[in-house]
C-alpha cells in the first residue's frame, strides 16, 4: 500500500486552512464571465472519460488537473491530452488536489462509496462540484452533502443528465399541465444485461498501481474477493448499490420528476435477488422496488438476465411496452414513454401518438454556466434532487438486505394485495422461468416493508429498529462523513 509522505501530509494539513480561506471569499472573487473555469476531473475510468469529453466541448473551460487512486489509469488519461498534457497536474490523493491553488471546480466520477465524502471535501475547499449519480452510498451522507453545498455556498450538480434535455423538460411540464389527466403509475426500467462477475477461490492481488487505502476510502479495507477491482465494485454492497443505484437512479429520478414528488415516499418494498448464476456479487440482478407516494406509486424494475438464454443483439433483453431502459408514465388519458435519455412520446388511451418530445444533453454546459452566474436556481441537476433520487435507490436496497427468501406460493400471497407489485412480480417470475431459474430452490427475497417519515428521512413502524442503522455506515477513519450544520 502507498502511504502518504511527510511532504504530502503537510499539504493535506494545509487543506483545512485553504478551505476556510476560500469559503470566506466574496462572490466577486469567483470565476467571472470572461475568465476560464479551471476544472479537475476525479476518477478517470468509465464516466470520468465522459466528463473529460463533455468538458472539452464547453467553451471557456480548462482541465487543469486529474486525480485517480490508480496511477496507471491516471497516466493513461493524461497521455490522451497529447501536447496539452504538459499543463495538467496529476494527483493520486484528492486531498492534495484540493489543497492546490488554481482549481475552481471538480467533477467526480469515482466509485459510489466515495461520491459524498469527496464532494463534501470539495465544498469545504471552496470548489464547485459536478458529482456522478448516485450522489451518495447511503441516505444520511447524501443529506450531509446537501448541507455542505448550502453551508459553503457551492454549486453542486448531480449527474442526472436526463434532466437537462429540452424534450424531457417539456414532457414533464406537459403532463403536469394535465394534458393526459392524473398520473396513475410512474414506472422505470433497467432491463440491462449483466453477466456473472465470476467466483474466486480466495483473496486476489491488488494491482500494484492502486493506492488501495485511498480507493477504499470510507469502506472497509478488506481483501479483494472478486476478479476485477474496477467496475465490478457496482455489484458489492460495501462499495456499490447494484443496478438500482447504477442505472436505476436515472429512471427513478425521471419517474419522481413526473410525479412532482419533492421528498421520500411513505412506504418502500423490494422483491428480488441475485439469480441465474452464483458469483462474487451480492446485489440483486433481478428486482422490483415499489415506492408508495401519495400521488401515485413509483415502480422500478431491474433485470440483468436476457430475454431468453443465449439471446443477443436487439433481442437480448425483455421490453415493457417497447422499453428496456427508460420510463412509462401511465395517466388517466394515456401515457408518456421514454426509451432513451432525451426523447419521449405521448400516447392516448388507444395507443395513438399525440405528441413527441426531443432534446439533447446540456448537463455539463449547464453546470459551467451556473458556476459563472451563481444562479443556482437554473441548475438542471441540483444536489437536493440528486440526494432524494439517490435515497430512493438506497431505500430499495435496505428493504432487500433486511428481507428473506420465501417459497413462490408464499411470496405470491404476500404481494397479491398490492396490484402494481403483484403485476410486476408475475412478469418477473415468468422471466426467471424462461432463464431456467427454479424459485423453489433459489427463492426471491421478499424485502421488509419500510415505513418512513419523509420530512425527517427516518424510519418508523415495525422494522425501524433494524432499518435505521442502514441509513448510514460505519466509516473507516480518516475517511469519515461528519454531520454538517448548514
Amino acid at each position: 500500500m502507498n502511504l502518504v509522505s511527510r511532504r504530502s501530509f503537510l499539504k493535506l494539513s494545509a487543506a483545512a486552512t485553504a478551505a476556510t480561506a476560500f469559503s470566506a471569499r466574496s462572490w466577486s472573487q469567483v470565476p467571472g464571465a470572461n475568465s476560464d473555469i479551471r476544472v479537475a476531473v476525479v476518477g478517470l475510468n468509465g464516466r470520468g472519460r465522459s466528463h473529460l469529453s463533455s468538458l472539452r466541448d464547453v467553451r471557456g473551460v480548462r482541465v487543469v488537473a486529474l486525480c485517480d487512486a490508480d496511477a496507471a489509469v491516471l497516466e493513461r488519461a493524461k497521455a490522451n491530452f497529447g501536447q496539452d498534457a504538459a499543463g495538467i497536474k496529476t494527483y493520486v490523493d484528492l486531498r492534495e488536489l484540493l489543497a492546490a491553488p488554481g482549481i475552481d471546480a471538480v467533477s467526480i466520477a469515482t466509485p459510489n462509496h466515495l461520491h459524498a465524502l469527496q464532494a463534501i471535501w470539495a465544498c469545504e475547499a471552496g470548489k464547485d462540484v459536478y458529482v456522478e449519480k448516485p450522489v451518495s452510498h447511503n441516505v444520511w451522507e447524501g443529506r450531509q452533502l446537501v448541507s455542505a453545498a448550502a453551508k459553503y455556498q457551492r454549486v453542486v450538480q448531480c449527474g442526472t443528465q436526463i434532466r437537462s434535455g429540452e424534450g424531457l423538460q417539456e414532457a414533464v411540464a406537459w403532463v403536469k399541465a394535465g394534458h393526459l389527466g392524473k398520473i396513475t403509475a410512474a414506472r422505470g426500467f433497467c432491463y440491462k444485461r449483466r453477466d456473472s462477475i465470476g467466483k474466486v477461490d480466495g483473496p486476489q492481488p491488488i494491482p500494484a498501481s492502486v493506492n488501495y487505502d485511498l480507493w477504499c476510502g470510507p469502506a472497509p479495507m478488506g481483501e479483494l474477493r472478486r476478479k476485477r477491482l474496477h467496475y465490478d465494485w457496482h455489484w458489492v454492497h460495501v462499495t456499490g448499490n447494484g443496478d438500482v443505484g447504477n442505472q436505476g437512479i436515472h429512471q427513478m429520478d425521471v419517474a419522481r420528476w413526473f410525479l412532482g414528488e419533492a421528498g421520500l415516499p411513505r412506504r418502500t418494498l423490494s422483491v428480488g435477488g441475485r439469480l441465474g448464476y452464483i458469483d462474487d456479487g451480492d446485489t440483486p440482478n433481478t428486482q422490483v422496488v415499489i415506492h408508495d407516494y401519495a400521488s401515485a406509486p413509483l415502480i422500478f424494475e431491474v433485470r440483468g438476465l436476457p430475454a431468453k438464454p443465449g439471446a443477443t443483439g436487439t433481442n437480448a433483453m425483455d421490453k415493457y411496452r417497447g422499453v428496456s431502459v427508460g420510463n412509462v408514465i401511465d395517466c388517466e388519458g394515456g401515457s408518456v414513454v421514454t426509451s432513451n435519455y432525451f426523447t419521449a412520446t405521448a400516447y392516448d388511451k388507444a395507443g395513438k401518438v399525440v405528441k413527441e418530445f426531443k432534446g439533447t444533453d446540456r448537463h455539463m454546459q449547464n453546470f459551467i454556466d451556473v458556476v459563472r452566474s451563481r444562479k443556482t436556481a437554473r441548475l438542471y441537476g441540483p444536489i437536493l434532487e440528486g440526494h432524494v433520487s439517490s435515497a430512493l435507490c438506497h431505500l430499495g436496497n435496505i428493504s432487500h438486505v433486511l428481507g428473506r427468501g420465501l417459497p413462490p406460493d408464499v411470496l405470491r400471497e404476500k404481494v397479491k394485495g398490492n396490484a402494481p407489485l403483484a403485476e410486476a412480480h408475475g412478469r418477473m417470475v415468468e422471466h426467471l422461468a424462461t432463464n431456467g431459474v427454479d424459485l423453489a430452490r433459489t427463492p426471491l427475497v421478499y424485502g421488509v416493508p419500510l415505513t418512513l417519515s419523509p420530512q425527517s428521512e427516518s424510519f418508523t413502524g415495525e422494522f425501524a429498529k433494524d432499518a435505521t442503522p442502514l441509513l448510514t455506515r460505519a466509516y473507516r477513519a480518516p475517511y469519515v462523513v461528519k454531520a454538517i450544520v448548514a
